[in-house]
């Protein structure tokens, strides 16, 4: 495994010392999972943002939604 220098407060330090009663086996254990778990929320921001920009574009294109519906027309149920 890599690893990586990098500063920290002093609270996410004493945070990191008590990993081991939150369940983690070790403070390297514990930084990957919550590494691990804010990448996921980024990516769930980023999906959040383009399916607005998404539904804005459609709200706003009527040539699209009559598009859409047309193909809706086809699909099988």
């Amino acid at each position: 495994m890599i690893q990586a220098k990098f500063s920290l407060e002093e609270s996410q330090i004493r945070f990191l010392e008590q990993c081991k009663v939150y369940g983690f086996k070790d403070r390297s254990d514990l930084v990957r999972t919550a590494l691990d778990q804010l990448r996921r929320e980024l990516e769930i921001r980023n999906l959040e943002k383009s399916a607005e920009l998404y539904a804005e574009v459609y709200g706003e294109d009527a040539e699209l939604r009559e598009l859409t519906e047309s193909a809706m027309l086809d699909w099988p149920s």
